[in-house]
């Protein structure tokens, strides 16, 4: 049994087959873990979330912002953006089971052991782990919000937007608590030593704001292995990282490859975009 790592998806689908094909992944053998935006901006959506949905229990989803964004859309009174491609998915006959699916998944999945020899947790998050959060801490603040997704009518994905309030602090309640960790699990690139999120610098490493550096660039008292997407622009790589972070997001949907990373190896495996072709 293998378990594969795969960056967002975010509509491409072709690349998906694809990728399993050149892992020769079997569902009935194999795991796989993604790294959320399993939709958005590419071309084949709805057949990405069928896609994965029809995996079953061979599959372990975190939700990314671009999921986020869908449910939101369709269920919290939220807009669409003219760069969406989220139509088909809202159109579909099979949307609700989709959807009640999607509003499902966790901010964070963890284990241990994965790895020969291994012992120590491995995590994936979407945007990463802030560092101020313990493994465990952070797995309850997920909790809290998954908690509030899964029975949610609308009244919160109407209200989760939104960028403050930006430092984490213990005794945050409501909509602020659950917004920052909404925003810490789904949307975090640079912080500063404090933990204050920063949203306006999305490029790469260069687009580093004063005060700031990226979250992966922070010790910590704990030694997780990191699994993460959400940041197309650092192209898989951590550089300058201190902890044991690998960043999955190889930019798909820009042209650039699907990325699997194979858990009892370190071996990655990416499939090039077939933009074009």
């Amino acid at each position: 049994m293998t378990t594969y790592a795969i960056g967002d998806l975010q509509g491409c689908h072709r690349e998906f087959v694809a990728l399993l094909e050149r892992l020769d992944f079997a569902p009935s053998r194999d795991t796989l873990w993604l790294a959320g935006d399993l939709v958005n901006r590419g071309p084949g959506s709805l057949d990405c979330l069928r896609e994965v949905v029809a995996l079953g229990d061979s599959v372990q989803v975190v939700l990314g912002n671009h999921d986020l964004h869908l449910l939101a859309v369709a269920r919290g009174n939220g807009t669409t953006k003219r760069s969406d491609t989220l139509a088909t998915i809202l159109e579909a006959p099979d949307r609700e089971a989709l959807l009640d699916w999607l509003q499902q998944q966790p901010l964070m999945v963890r284990a241990s052991g994965l790895e020969p020899g291994e012992q120590h947790d491995t995590v994936m998050c979407h945007a990463g782990l802030l560092p101020q959060w313990s493994v465990a801490k952070a797995a309850a603040l997920a909790g809290e919000v998954e908690a509030r997704l899964a029975d949610d009518n609308g009244d919160f994905l109407s209200r989760m937007y939104g960028n403050h309030p930006s430092h984490w602090q213990d005794d945050l309640d409501g909509m602020d608590r659950a917004r920052f960790i909404v925003n810490a699990f789904t949307r975090m690139r640079f912080v500063d030593p404090d933990g204050q999120l920063e949203f306006a610098a999305k490029e790469g490493l260069d687009s580093e704001p004063k005060g700031f550096a990226p979250w992966f660039s922070y010790s910590r008292e704990d030694d997780p292995h990191i699994l993460f997407g959400h940041w197309a622009a650092l192209e898989g790589a951590t550089p300058g990282s201190r902890v044991r972070a690998e960043a999955l997001d190889t930019g798909c949907v820009w042209g650039g490859s699907l990325t699997a990373l194979d858990l009892s190896t370190g071996k990655r495996i990416s499939q090039p975009s077939l933009k074009g072709a």
